[in-house]
Order: C-alpha cells, then structure tokens, then sequence
C-alpha cells in the first residue's frame, strides 16, 4: 500500500499504481481539499489501477483526515460519556456508520478503524484514541462501532494488535518496549481484539510495540504474534497490514524492503509504505513475485461492497439525526 503526494496523480505515480507489486492506496490530509477533487483523484487512481484498494485513517478526534464536507467526527474516548452503555453503544454504532457512509460515497474501500487498544493512562499517540480504559467497554464500543461500519457496506482494521495502550512512547518517533508477562496482555489488551474476531472483523493492524517477555521481535514483525496469536489461539483468518514501515518503530528490521519482507514473512497480508516516495520503487521491485492466492483472497474482502451516493445519504433521516447527535458531542467538554 503506497501513499500519494497531493491532490492529482503524477506520472510517476500512475507508474508505480501499475505496477504489479501495488494492491492498496492509503490517503492523507494532503490528498484532499475538497469532496469533489477527492472524487476526481479517486476515479484517476482507479483508471489508473482498475481494483485497487483505497484507505484512510479516519477515526475522528485527532485522526481524521478529512474535514470540510465530512463530519466532523469525536474522539472514540467520548461515546462512554453519553450515559448508559446502551446509549454509548448507539452512539458509537452511528458514528461507524456516518464515518463509513460518507467514505463509500467518495469511493473509499475502507478505513483504519476502529482502535481497539485498551488506555492505560500513560500513552502519547493511543490517549482519547481508545474508547474506554476498561477492556470489556473498550470491545463493546468498538464492536458497535463495527457494527455501523457493516452497515455502509465498509469492512473494519481493529489496530494496534496486541494493544499499544501500555506503553508511553510513540512508534512513529521510537521503538516502544512494553515489558509485561504475557498473563496480563492476555488477560487485559486482548479482550477487545477477541470480541472483534468474534464478531468478524475483516481486518487487524498489528503495533510495532516490542514485548520482550513474549517474543524478541515487535509485533508485526512476530511470528509469534501474527501467527500463533493471532491466527491459531484467536482463529483470525482476515487479512493483516502492517503499520506504516517508514515509522522509527519499524526501522528494527533493516532497511525498507527488508522490512516488508520481514513483515510478510511474519504473516502479514499487506505492508504499508508511506512519506518515503524515493524507497517506494524498490520496495515494489523486492515485492513483485510475491502474491499467493490466500494472501489475495484475504484482501478481496476488504473492498467496499455497495455503493453510496452521497446525495441519498445527505437526505436521509439517519444521516442528518447522526450528525447533529454526533457534531453535539464532538463539541461537548472533555470529561
């Protein structure tokens, strides 16, 4: 999955969409001005790449990616203020459904979401990120948040596998060393992960966090993790992207190609290249040969399954109670 530079493909970008190696395209802030140049930039891109998966990292809070003409979306640490659990659940269901709607109506297959690391009261990047500091809230929450995104037709990432929340730095700036026993990561961090597993999530990012009290590799660099927890003791069979690879967490597996490889190898399904434009070509080259058919069939069901169009969905009853129930909690006071 690459990245792209602003708001209009250049050459050298159609190139690479076209290269074998390329299966997925993640956007950012600065691929969007508009709604109708999103839409314009993803009909280029599909032109280009007739099958391509298209991604974003829209959570809401600080990450969403998308502002004007897209609600604005609260941080998933808001929905347990609402009231009672039936309440939060309803509201956090209905913000996985707006998210998706609005994202399928511009073409998006898919979004990042939804967080399912447990705060733990000390994490720079995770924080409001999380929905609740209590696991079994956490996976409620972020199961109805699911649910709405089943709802628009989008299938769901639940990040940052075992669970960042326990550790203070951040791995786009350091290699983060969580240093618990596995009991307690079992017990706690992987609740919600279960829950959404159980519930069929499509989708599952794995942390580059290092657990040295279970395995001497970070995460989505573990076999360990991918393999045996994930896959065998958890029984995930959907697909697996790693964390963005140009992040200082990653840099432990060598340079860039080598760490895709070392990320495959450990059972991920697609490996995430972004803001380093000059290493994209050999990391496609490195990757060129390598698409067994399971792989394929895991990342098919990330695609967007219907259409939505955004007029329909901007006069519906559903989406305008979403967005004024959701706007007024986005502006509410911090608890």
């Amino acid at each position: 999955m690459i990245d792209l530079a602003g708001m209009t493909l250049d050459a050298t970008e159609v190139r690479r969409l076209r290269h074998p190696a390329t299966g997925g395209v993640i956007l950012f802030s600065r691929n969007y001005e508009n709604l109708a140049q999103l839409c314009s930039l993803i009909a280029a891109i599909r032109d280009a790449r007739p099958g391509v998966l298209i991604a974003v990292d829209h959570e809401g809070g600080r990450v969403q990616r998308f502002r004007t003409e897209f609600t604005r979306l609260p941080a998933a640490a808001a929905y347990r203020t609402t009231g009672s659990d039936a309440t939060a659940a309803q509201a956090a269901e209905s913000a996985g459904w707006l998210m998706a709607s609005e994202l399928r109506a511009a073409d998006v297959d898919f979004s990042f979401a939804p967080v399912l690391d447990v705060e733990c009261g000390i994490s720079q990047v995770i924080g409001d990120r999380a929905f609740s500091n209590q696991p079994g809230e956490a996976a409620a929450l972020a199961a109805a948040f699911f649910r709405g995104m089943q709802r628009a037709g989008m299938a769901a990432v639940g990040k940052h596998f075992p669970g960042h929340g326990g550790v203070s730095a951040d791995s786009h700036l350091a290699l983060p060393i969580d240093h618990r026993a596995w009991e307690e990561i079992d017990e706690r961090d992987l609740i919600p992960f279960r829950a959404l597993i159980e519930a069929g999530i499509q989708g599952i990012m794995p942390a580059h966090v290092l657990f040295p009290a279970c395995d001497a590799s970070p995460a989505g660099f573990s076999r360990f993790w991918i393999e045996e927890v994930l896959r065998r003791r958890l029984g995930f069979t959907g697909a697996v992207f790693s964390d963005d690879l140009s992040m200082f967490g990653a840099q432990v597996a060598g340079t860039l190609s080598e760490r895709s490889r070392a990320a495959l190898d450990a059972g991920c399904d697609m490996v995430l290249v972004c803001n380093v434009s000059e290493a994209v070509e050999p990391v496609l080259d490195a990757l060129a040969d390598d698409d067994p058919p399971e792989r394929q069939r895991r990342l098919e069901a990330m695609r967007g399954r219907f259409p939505v169009v955004r007029t329909q969905l901007a006069e519906s009853t559903e989406w305008r109670e979403a967005t004024t129930a959701l706007r007024r909690l986005d502006e509410a006071p911090a608890a």
